[in-house]
């Protein structure tokens, strides 16, 4: 089994900053949604491309199997590479 609160990805998840925030991804920017909801047991992100439609959203379960991403609508790998590369302005 997959414990995906033992990699980089969790680790990251965690230190991007809860609330509205601008990061560079890919040389774009985006703006970033992070909430941290049922007091740690769901983490939702929501980014949306600023200068095109692209979007990466999910959603992150960290009491769930010692960590379950479900992401929305697009590959677990997309919101996993975003959370890995993101970077704050």
């Amino acid at each position: 089994m997959h414990l995906m609160n033992e990699t980089e990805f969790y680790v990251k998840l965690l230190a991007l900053p809860n609330g509205a925030n601008d990061v560079f991804y890919q040389g774009k920017r985006y703006l970033l949604r992070k909430e941290t909801l049922l007091n740690g047991k769901l983490i939702k992100i929501y980014a949306e491309d600023l200068s095109s439609t692209d979007i990466v959203s999910g959603n992150y379960y960290p009491t769930m199997k010692n960590g379950m991403l479900k992401p929305c609508e697009m590959s677990d790998k997309k919101v996993i590479d975003f959370v890995l590369n993101a970077k704050p302005i």
